[in-house]
């Protein structure tokens, strides 16, 4: 058994950390509220845009001059693949989910003879696909030490993403990420960005009467496509961007909860193998007064 004076040094560690794990889940909980609310207000633009571009990607498929950011390249044969990660961890499982489906969807695509490209964007994705993937990492984006994701950082990735399709690096472009359902629910989501996903079903964006839906532009078609279709990159970006922040913060609540509840038990264990050692200490020592006693 432990001495009294290592029981102590233990019991007054976990208490330390028990402070630092209560600490970091009030600030990840001040943290969600504002990262919350700013997904909510950006996930219905984000998803009707969505939508439209499905409707018009499904008008325009096959036309030999569609745009590349509509329907991509024609070609399925290198795919770039957009892990988005946190910078941090203590978050539980929420960064080795993306890592675990990218890690999947990865093997899957080199199995059917395809090439993959990934391009990862948080520190921690980085350095998870690093150890099996370091031949298909092609860069990697960091937000560590950013207080805040802008839009702007979103309109960045998505023209560095833009660039490499006119460069033609890339035929289909995938982004995965941990979509936040609630404070204890990521779910991690595998969205196709280029080119623009085409519902299967007539049924699944808003009937086949809108989804084949002839659109005027104004002033004209390529004007607009050449501002909306990167827009809308952006945007879909942007949107990952703050699912995976909002995901973070309720994750790391979530393990910060946990662990400081792990913490509580843990010192009432340690407590009550201190007070056992002592009355044992106490107990030999009466017996040895005792025994001493009845010597002389």
């Amino acid at each position: 058994m432990p001495s009294l004076k290592a029981l102590r040094g233990r019991i007054a560690s976990v208490k330390s950390t028990q402070k630092i794990t209560s600490a970091m889940k009030m600030v990840a909980a001040s943290k969600l509220r504002r990262a919350q609310t700013r997904v909510e207000a950006a996930r219905p633009y984000a998803q009707r845009m969505e939508r439209m571009l499905a409707s018009l990607a499904a008008n325009v498929a096959g036309q030999p001059n569609a745009p590349r950011l509509l329907v991509g390249t024609g070609r399925d044969q290198v795919h770039l693949l957009v892990p988005v990660t946190g910078d941090r961890g203590l978050a539980g499982a929420f960064n080795s989910s993306v890592g675990r489906l990218t890690r999947g969807l990865a093997r899957r695509l080199q199995s059917e003879g395809k090439t993959v490209k990934i391009l990862p964007v948080g520190r921690k994705g980085r350095d998870m696909l690093r150890r099996d993937f370091a031949d298909c990492l092609i860069g990697d984006v960091s937000f560590a030490g950013r207080k805040s994701i802008d839009f702007a950082d979103a309109q960045a990735i998505a023209a560095r993403i833009a660039g490499m399709l006119e460069a033609g690096e890339f035929d289909v472009c995938t982004l995965v990420f941990n979509r936040f359902a609630s404070v204890i629910s990521q779910v991690t989501t595998e969205l196709r960005l280029i080119p623009v996903a085409v519902p299967e079903q007539a049924q699944a964006a808003e009937g086949d009467a809108a989804r084949r839906a002839m659109y005027e532009f104004e002033p004209d078609e390529e004007t607009i496509l050449a501002r909306l279709l990167p827009q809308n990159l952006a945007v879909q970006v942007y949107r990952a961007l703050l699912e995976n922040a909002a995901g973070f913060y309720g994750a790391q609540m979530t393990a910060m909860d946990n662990a400081t509840r792990n913490a509580g038990d843990m010192i009432k264990r340690l407590t009550l193998n201190y007070n056992r050692a002592r009355q044992a200490n106490i107990t030999r020592e009466l017996i040895e007064i005792i025994s001493g006693a009845e010597a002389l």
